[in-house]
């Protein structure tokens, strides 16, 4: 059995007649990148806001770390990093002095300017919070996330804000960071980011958990249907298959050799989790 840090079972949260988050069930073993996706108004950020002990449950079984988060002490809180969607109000600290500041909340905390200049910020370590970029305020936001060494690490849509270039690096922080085995819950809209760094992904809609399953297998889009485009006497083809090597094979002794505008296209992640999206939203109609 893994080590899990995370076990739900039958999560309900409801406001009024409203149903924010209905019987969800879900595991997040040691040192895992789980990916939650979902449109807007699905119930991510409430389930985990209950997860992080932020907001109570009407329903159901949470264990975090060994401890359910509606009882948990400061000691607990000292072993997850939470990255919320919403700045901290430190307009008059720099960026050194509020690393510096927060990493004294915790036991073990990371060296301040290691972390700083793990988020790219060592060239903005005098610089005040309030004269900071989006996408640089975005960056403190995870550097006070990290700064303690959290076993459980909660992203709440971390990349927004970055430009190309910083998002890539800030992957490349992430798979450290798994690497020395954070478990980590990130919440996206950039689906791309969901593939690249997510073991698993679970998407959520109306309360409710559709599928969870590694990117390249979720709601079997390893076996769905593959579009094989190629060129063939000055005409574009097309076929729709679910065995491309051999169609492509077949192609191949046809043409009698390469194969002109080759190109191979299987169900993306969008795909797969917009179909679950509108089926859902059939169900519910």
């Amino acid at each position: 059995m893994p080590d899990l840090i995370v076990r739900a079972e039958g999560v309900r949260k409801r406001y009024g007649d409203f149903w924010a988050v209905d019987g969800v069930d879900l595991e997040i073993a040691r040192g895992e990148c789980l990916a939650m996706l979902g449109p807007n108004g699905a119930g991510k950020t409430t389930f985990t806001e209950i997860l992080e002990g932020f907001r109570t449950r009407d329903g159901g079984m949470i264990d975090v770390l060994g401890v359910d988060p509606a009882e948990a002490t400061g000691a607990w809180k000292a072993r997850i990093g939470i990255v919320l969607q919403q700045d901290r109000d430190l307009g008059d600290l720099t960026v050194a002095e509020a690393v510096h500041h927060f990493s004294h909340y915790y036991p073990h905390p990371s060296n301040p300017d290691e972390v700083i200049a793990a988020v790219g910020l060592q060239e903005s370590a005098g610089v005040r919070i309030d004269r900071l970029s989006g996408g640089q305020r975005r960056r403190l936001d995870v550097a006070l996330g990290i700064v303690g060494q959290p076993e459980m690490l909660f992203l709440d849509e971390p990349t927004t804000g970055f430009d190309p270039e910083a998002r890539r690096d800030f992957w490349q922080l992430i798979e450290q960071l798994k690497y020395d085995g954070t478990t980590i819950l990130l919440t996206t809209h950039y689906l791309e980011e969901a593939e690249a760094l997510a073991d698993r992904v679970a998407v959520i809609a109306r309360g409710r958990l559709l599928a969870c399953a590694p990117p390249e297998l979720l709601d079997g889009r390893d076996n769905g249907t593959t579009e094989v485009h190629w060129m063939e006497n000055g005409v574009a083809r097309m076929e729709k298959t679910q065995e491309p090597t051999a169609l492509i094979h077949n192609l191949s002794q046809r043409i009698g050799g390469e194969i002109p505008g080759l190109m191979v296209r299987r169900a993306s992640l969008e795909d797969v989790y917009l179909n679950l999206i509108a089926g859902d939203a059939l169900e519910s109609s």
